[in-house]
């Protein structure tokens, strides 16, 4: 693993919420130009981003464009828009003191130079909460931190996701980021192939929801385990309502010693288990 977690906790994740719901809004933006200019997936996947390291940044599948292949994404800790091009940045919408409308008029105005189509006309299969903004121009003077954290924890989520995907080999897909509920995430499917209740575990970290005002790691299988639940390493605990899964917190991460293979371990720890009770 490459990401340094030692980079982690000088902002406490419980401080995150704001910065995460503006950036939750800013990614939908390039989920609708995804979703106007790439073939639908069953699975939604087509609106889905990838972290790409070197731009710090998520970002869509490659989008045919004139002139060659691009995507689109967002920066969270500048909160940007961007349009890439392989390692080259073509152009960049930065949120400070602009409104999420002239967000959609910019994207939409680069995506028709490109001779793509626009985002503006997609309309989302989704709710979301209310613009943070209230249609406001953003005001990110006080969030430079937050903003830069909450990337943080996205690259340092995507490093281990990648590994744990890596060790379980074939079965174990993308990696990926869903723009719905904003969470990073791989799903190991035992049945593939079979139209009926498949039994999955989706193993993924999210930046924080209405269950947790934090980030947090999670292991999900499918079908849920019933009766009594095993116990689980340390730091983690079932979660039981909205959503079935072990999870550990992002305070329960950040305390651990050496916090990305400890983290690592703890969702493989988790994922056994959960796959013994699914019999897979």
């Amino acid at each position: 693993m490459r990401f340094d977690w030692s980079k982690l906790g000088r902002t406490p994740p419980t401080a995150l919420v704001t910065a995460r719901n503006l950036a939750h809004h800013a990614v939908q933006w390039p989920a609708k130009a995804a979703r106007a200019n790439l073939k639908t997936l069953p699975d939604d996947g087509h609106s889905a981003f990838t972290w790409d390291a070197s731009h710090a940044a998520l970002v869509t599948a490659a989008l045919p464009a004139k002139g060659g292949d691009v995507r689109v994404g967002v920066r969270p800790a500048r909160l940007e828009l961007i349009v890439t091009r392989g390692d080259n940045v073509l152009d960049a919408f930065q949120f400070e003191a602009r409104t999420d409308d002239a967000a959609g008029a910019w994207i939409d105005s680069k995506l028709r130079a490109l001779s793509l189509k626009p985002a503006g006309d997609i309309k989302l299969p989704y709710d979301l909460p209310d613009h943070p903004t209230g249609g406001r121009p953003h005001q990110l003077g006080k969030l430079g931190r937050e903003l830069g954290e909450l990337s943080r924890w996205f690259a340092g989520s995507a490093d281990v996701l990648d590994e744990f995907a890596r060790l379980r080999g074939p079965r174990a897909g993308a990696v990926l980021c869903w723009p719905h509920h904003f969470d990073i995430a791989t799903l190991v499917n035992f049945d593939e192939g079979r139209p009926e209740n498949p039994r999955s575990i989706g193993i993924g970290v999210s930046p924080g929801d209405e269950y947790y005002a934090q980030p947090y790691a999670y292991i999900s299988p499918w079908p849920r385990i019933e009766g009594e639940l095993p116990d689980l390493p340390p730091p983690g605990h079932w979660h039981t309502e909205g959503f079935f899964g072990a999870v550990a917190t992002g305070e329960e991460i950040l305390a651990m010693k050496d916090r990305g293979r400890e983290l690592l371990a703890f969702i493989t720890a988790a994922f056994e288990i959960g796959r013994e009770h699914l019999g897979a």
